[in-house]
């Protein structure tokens, strides 16, 4: 299948994104593990932009470093969802390579109705409970701690099985945690969901021309099985 192409906005996006995590770092103005996490976290959506495999092994890198970023910050519930997403990613490794019909690798897919429902009774479900139990341990932000960790769940599933909504849940939550992380003092990550909003725009485009393209051919595929011998 043929991979989305590097547009010069999304090179520059990536260097400049390196250039100041690690600037923020010498200057004292970030930890280290804070930088390492926001340039493995931009490398990893722009990987999963292009549909490429190795975002998963640098998703897991990246979500091990963000465990402890935010549990330092007692964003406990977004510290907890690093743990679950270091599951999701070994699971979304394996579909991405044999999901697909007879085990081939997945394609770009919309999700069907009746799973889209489901997605959504489970982020209200998620919410609620979540919330309480932060509220209960004095967690900070604790609705829209839970909030947003109902939604990255909900769309890492999508993203496992090559869904083009993923992009919608992954958009509508940096929409959220930009202005969080800077409630929170987390300024480096703050800026890293702004780019992170950018690239699941870029990441919603590319996905629904590979989707259209798809189905063109699955279409002209069904026609000429359709043509008598």
């Amino acid at each position: 299948m043929k991979q989305p192409n590097d547009s010069p906005t999304t090179l520059w996006l990536i260097a400049v994104v390196c250039v100041l995590a690690t600037a923020m770092a010498v200057l004292g103005l970030s930890s280290w593990l804070e930088s390492a996490s926001f340039i493995t976290g931009a490398l990893c959506v722009w990987l999963t932009v292009k549909q490429n495999i190795w975002n998963f092994p640098l998703g897991l890198l990246n979500v091990a470093t963000f465990c402890v970023v935010f549990y330092q910050s007692r964003l406990f519930a977004d510290a907890g969802l690093q743990v679950v997403y270091f599951g999701l990613g070994l699971a979304g490794w394996y579909l991405w390579l044999h999901g697909g019909k007879g085990r081939a690798p997945l394609q770009v897919t919309r999700a069907p109705p009746r799973e889209l429902a489901l997605i959504a009774t489970f982020i209200f479900g998620c919410t609620l409970g979540l919330w309480q139990a932060l509220h209960t341990v004095g967690g900070s932000a604790s609705f829209w701690d839970a909030l947003t960790t109902s939604i990255s769940l909900a769309s890492q599933w999508l993203l496992n099985r090559k869904r083009l909504e993923s992009w919608v849940g992954w958009i509508i939550v940096d929409v959220i945690y930009v202005p969080l992380y800077l409630y929170k003092d987390l300024y480096l990550t703050a800026i890293l969901y702004g780019a992170f909003l950018l690239m699941a725009v870029m990441g919603l485009r590319a996905w629904r021309a590979s989707w259209r393209s798809n189905s063109r051919i699955g279409d002209a595929g069904a026609l000429v099985e359709g043509v008598p011998a």
